[in-house]
């Protein structure tokens, strides 16, 4: 499925903002993992570093390591869901369910959309 122009620009967008999101709630479940404050520190800037690496090598369009489409797709669906497990300890299901279901209507969309248009150009 091939998304119009202006809705994948959209779509795009919001997967952005969503692992914006994941890397915010990694820290701010880092800071608040600990009283003591080295490890709090530690912790704030760690975990979210560890996702980033993650994703950057195997998830983002220009991961360093070339996985199929479900490889992908785990790999997000992990961090994604370590994002979600930080964001019901911090705020409660609320947050968390709200943030499982925009992850999952994006991820949907931006798979099907960038597996249509990889078919076409194969197609070329």
């Amino acid at each position: 499925m091939r998304l119009p122009a202006p809705l994948r620009a959209v779509n795009e967008l919001l997967a952005f903002l969503v692992e914006v999101v994941a890397l915010v709630a990694f820290a701010r479940w880092g800071w608040h993992a600990s009283e003591n404050t080295a490890l709090r520190v530690l912790l704030a800037v760690a975990v979210p570093g560890v996702a980033a690496t993650v994703w950057g090598m195997f998830a983002s369009p220009k991961a360093r390591y070339a996985l199929p489409v479900a490889g992908v797709v785990g790999v997000k669906m992990l961090v994604f869901a370590c994002a979600v497990a930080a964001l019901y300890d911090l705020d409660g299901s609320g947050a968390a369910l709200s943030y499982t279901a925009v992850v999952a209507v994006n991820t949907v969309l931006l798979t099907l959309d960038r597996s249509a248009r990889a078919r076409a150009s194969q197609a070329r």
